[in-house]
């Protein structure tokens, strides 16, 4: 049986592998997998997002099942609604921080989270044996439903301390990335109080401003609007807005490690004696950070799927990803750029240091990343060689080699799109530098075979 979900969600580029023929069998399919009730459905800023709505609330109407049109939103809102609003399930169209010309499909349970992998391969077998629901009564219909959004800011709202953000009068630079937390973002931090600066505002299908996927190499002009406007926070989110990534007051970027161990080691002292679930990708600073609150962390596939399930099951209070993916199990089990950023925001309101000096506070963490275009049987045959010169590597997710607590290497092949990813982490700046001059060579030399 072939392969339609990739690590998050079904991604292809719009007219060529993503087709509305296309579209149109895989929602039949989750149509037949949700089987009946309402759908809620939204769609990121992406220009062939709202054609792909009108083939997917159409579908699901021509299997019998009633859609509630949400609109451009957030992917964090469109699933905190799906729970919310008590909805059956949802569908979000998005290709999240994959480039303009994909597009995709994120189907939501009705408990607000992405669904199981076990219920994509429930999907996959019903796409590919093309058994459709065929008994259908009464067709549904569609009507819009305007409440999403509000009612996400509410839920985020009712998770901080908004009288204390208030009082502090706090100044927030925002990259919206001509993305879809332009529609929530601004809004928020108006509603809590705080002075906003804004830069990619316009939500543009073709991310004209620094692309849809925010880096440490595209965010300058984020850094430069923290300094020269005398920010507290600069925050750069994604196309669909459910990854946040975040600068200090002096304009330094922090990497997805960093922002999560800052807001772990705030939340757990709340909280202590909890469960965080994070990738096995992530640094292991982390595991240092929980001692300290007799809290626990579990490892799992990359993947917020993967983080996200394991939640679930384990009531854990935080779930995160070393890009910039961080959840909040009071809130809702995944990844969201808005209650992330409140959480930030209510940290600083509770603290009398900046960010930067909050940051002092952390043990040292030395993580980075990089990716290589790379076809996936290069990727196999790569990770193969790999594994035959550290038999003692770990494989659950591509490959991970460990030379010591602090020092590791990992490999493995993008689930959206045609590229290898590197991660690493070391003891120091230099160490790390060397370490990936080493593998990424390494790898280019496979390749050149």
């Amino acid at each position: 049986m072939g392969k339609l979900f990739g690590t998050n969600g079904v991604r292809g580029v719009f007219s060529e592998d993503f087709t509305l023929e296309f579209v149109h069998d895989l929602v039949l399919s989750i149509s037949t997998y949700f089987k009946e009730g309402t759908i809620l459905v939204g769609y990121d800023g992406r220009n062939s997002s709202k054609v792909i709505s009108k083939i997917v609330c159409s579908t699901l109407n021509s299997a019998g099942i009633n859609s509630d049109l949400a609109g451009l939103v957030p992917t964090p809102c469109l699933e905190f609604a799906t729970k919310k609003l008590g909805y059956n399930g949802g569908i979000m169209i998005t290709a999240s921080h994959n480039p303009p010309e994909y597009n995709g499909i994120k189907p939501v349970a009705s408990d607000g989270v992405e669904i199981s992998r076990e219920d994509e391969n429930m999907i996959e077998e019903i796409f590919f044996q093309k058994n459709w629901n065929q008994n259908i009564s009464e067709f549904g219909s569609t009507k819009n439903d305007d409440r999403s959004i509000q009612t996400y800011l509410d839920g985020i709202k009712s998770q901080v301390d908004v009288s204390k953000i208030k009082s502090k009068n706090l100044k927030v630079a925002l990259d919206l990335g001509n993305g879809a937390q332009t529609i929530t973002a601004i809004k928020l931090c108006e509603q809590l109080g705080c002075e906003t600066i804004a830069i990619n505002q316009e939500i543009d299908g073709t991310f004209s401003g620094r692309g849809p996927e925010p880096t440490p190499y595209n965010l300058e002009e984020l850094s430069s609007a923290v300094v020269n406007n005398n920010a507290d926070l600069g925050v750069a989110f994604d196309g669909d807005g459910d990854r946040s990534i975040f600068c200090d007051n002096t304009g330094k970027l922090l990497s997805g490690d960093k922002s999560a161990l800052l807001l772990s080691n705030y939340l757990l002292k709340k909280n202590p004696n909890s469960k965080v679930v994070t990738c096995i990708n992530s640094g292991n600073t982390i595991d240092e950070t929980v001692r300290h609150t007799d809290s626990t962390v579990i490892r799992t596939k990359v993947g917020s799927v993967e983080v996200s399930r394991k939640m679930l099951i384990e009531d854990a209070l935080i779930g995160f990803e070393e890009n910039g993916g961080f959840m909040f199990g009071k809130h809702n089990h995944v990844r969201d750029g808005g209650m992330t950023l409140a959480l930030f925001l209510e940290l600083l309101a509770s603290s009398n240091k900046s960010i930067s000096e909050e940051l002092e506070t952390l043990p040292p963490s030395f993580t980075t990343k990089d990716k290589i275009s790379c076809k996936k049987e290069d990727v196999d045959r790569i990770i193969s060689e790999l594994s035959e010169e550290f038999p003692n590597a770990d494989t659950t997710d591509g490959i991970k080699i460990v030379f010591d607590k602090k020092n590791w290497i990992m490999i493995r092949p993008s689930g959206t799109e045609p590229i290898i990813r590197i991660y690493a982490e070391s003891d120091s700046e230099k160490n790390l530098e060397a370490l990936m001059k080493e593998y990424t060579q390494k790898i280019k030399s496979f390749l050149d075979r």
